[in-house]
């Protein structure tokens, strides 16, 4: 055990913001916002890396930098201590990170949340503009 801990702290950092579309770049995005996706969590970041086939860590204790209420950062490993990729379709930080913003939004737990959320969202939206028509 004592000979894995070493290591997870060469992996490298990928802090949620890193893919939020709804952050600027001064907020901590670090992709295009056409390339991120809305507010992931570490456990999607998880899941979409144990997709990858890419050891990761999720560590719930830590907090961003800039902005310390939010909570939880996931570190992956891309490279072997030989030097060898993991995954050799993601070869950088980078490549990564836009990876795993395209897979978050099909995330299972995401897709039932998104059917619901549009359906009631759509709802109240007419109901608004019926509200709105009738006060003028």
């Amino acid at each position: 055990m004592e000979s894995d801990l070493p290591n997870i702290k060469r992996w490298i950092v990928l802090y949620p913001v890193y893919i939020n579309s709804k952050k600027t770049l001064a907020d901590g995005r670090r992709i295009g916002v056409s390339k991120a996706c809305e507010n992931p969590t570490c456990a999607e970041i998880g899941d979409c890396c144990s997709y990858l086939k890419l050891p990761f860590a999720i560590e719930v204790d830590k907090a961003y930098p800039r902005d310390f209420l939010q909570r939880g950062r996931v570190r992956v490993l891309l490279k072997k201590e030989d030097g060898t990729l993991v995954n050799p379709e993601i070869s950088s930080r980078k490549q990564l990170m836009i990876r795993v913003a395209e897979l978050v939004p099909k995330h299972h737990g995401r897709t039932t949340k998104k059917q619901e959320g549009s359906s009631s969202s759509s709802t109240t939206m007419a109901k608004s503009g019926k509200g709105g028509r009738k006060k003028k």
